[in-house]
């Protein structure tokens, strides 16, 4: 027990000489609160931003070097303050980017081309995905046809049925075509371009020297076809309202229609094309072959009588007409197949008739020769005509056109 004892009290000596000691540092070192201590609001005032730094920072005295150059006067005066990074763009630099071209014209280069130069620059550049014609390919985009039929359930939206301006088509070409290597296109290059797209829409002739004069000129049939969306005045504020959630129609509500009715599921759409489609298919594929058929017994003697002495004017027109063509088809001396066969003689020619050339199966079965008739529907309109022809080129839309070409067909024999 006297040894428990004594070790309390040794304990509590220490301890008490511990307080004993802290208490002496403490009053020698430690500085008391003083009575009046300084406040936060009395800190110096932060340096304020320059008023317009992006102003000053044009001089390109100022920005040379792109280093931190911001140097403050003695007073305090932060007007001088240049931020000295980077440099003033070169006008050769703008003009890089600047490529924008309006409707107008503002914004074209000088250069120039025509449609008869820009089809072999087409064909290099642009055939592989919008084809020979500018037809398209598969799903990538078709740049010619669609003419009236932009109210129809399914547009063809192309250059000549639906772009406005033309100066649109030569920014696009110039800025971002071809696919892949965008801007690699020459000025003149993209006017040929151009050209041979407007050709191929039968807006302008092969001729047509097209440049930063003529272009703005050439105006595209739906140029009127656009109007200024003013909704947000005119309509924005009836509908923009807060919505009703409850008790919003006066009276009752009552079905008035089921979805089976309106035809709307596709069951029934479905189901019908499968009933029928085994039905027309043949009678579609055999229709192109009974004109022909019943034709070449009245006509094989009278064709060659109508192109005997074809117009020489009808033909002039015909050949330039034949320049759509000649991306696939020879005429003339030592003409060879090519895409498509040699056209010598092609008029009263029979069909599918041209020896080592490999026809599509419905134009190899189709029997028939090639009168006058014949000729008009198929270069009007191939892949109705003849059902699963390999020709990709879209027909003739003019008359005349079909007409002069026909006339230039018939001008050489066998």
């Amino acid at each position: 027990m006297s040894k428990s004892l004594n070790l309390y009290v040794g304990t509590i000596a220490g301890v008490g000489l511990m307080l004993v000691a802290a208490y002496n540092f403490a009053d020698r070192n430690v500085a008391d609160f003083p009575e009046n201590p300084q406040m936060l609001g009395e800190l110096p005032a932060p340096i304020p931003e320059p008023e317009a730094p992006v102003k000053t920072a044009a001089a390109p005295e100022a920005l040379d070097g792109g280093i931190i150059g911001a140097a403050h006067a003695d007073n305090g005066d932060t007007k001088g303050l240049r931020f000295g990074l980077g440099r003033g763009a070169l006008p050769e630099e703008i003009a890089a980017w600047n490529l924008d071209v309006s409707p107008d014209g503002t914004g074209l280069p000088a250069g120039s081309g025509n449609a008869f130069d820009g089809e072999a620059i087409f064909e290099e550049q642009c055939a592989v995905c919008h084809g020979s014609f500018a037809e398209g390919v598969g799903n990538w985009p078709k740049l010619a046809g669609g003419d009236g039929t932009l109210a129809d359930e399914d547009p063809l939206k192309t250059v000549g049925s639906y772009w406005p301006y033309t100066s649109t088509v030569w920014d696009y070409v110039h800025r971002s075509m071809p696919f892949g290597n965008a801007q690699s296109l020459s000025v003149d290059d993209t006017y040929a371009i151009v050209a041979y797209i407007l050709y191929s829409n039968d807006i302008i002739d092969d001729e047509f020297e097209l440049n930063q004069d003529t272009l703005p000129e050439v105006v595209l049939p739906n140029a009127d076809g656009f109007i200024v969306d003013d909704r947000a005045e005119t309509e924005y504020s009836k509908w923009r309202t807060e919505p009703c959630m409850e008790n919003c129609k006066d009276g009752p509500v009552e079905i008035t229609m089921r979805a089976t009715v309106l035809d709307v599921t596709p069951e029934e759409a479905v189901e019908e094309p499968a009933a029928t489609d085994p039905a027309p298919e043949p009678a579609a594929a055999v229709d192109p072959a009974p004109e022909p058929a019943a034709e070449p017994a009245a006509d094989p003697a009278a064709a060659p009588a109508e192109t005997d002495a074809p117009d020489p004017e009808l033909v002039a027109a015909g050949e330039k007409v034949f320049n759509k063509c000649k991306a696939c088809h020879q005429i003339g001396d030592g003409a060879k197949d090519r895409v498509g066969p040699q056209l010598n003689g092609i008029v009263g020619r029979e069909i599918g008739s041209v020896e080592g050339f490999k026809y599509s199966n419905t134009m190899g079965s189709m029997g028939g020769a090639w009168d006058a008739e014949t000729l008009a529907a198929f270069l009007a309109d191939p892949r109705g005509t003849v059902k699963g022809t390999k020709m990709a080129f879209a027909g003739l839309r003019k008359d005349s056109d079909v007409e002069a070409l026909i006339a230039y067909l018939s001008s050489f024999s066998q």
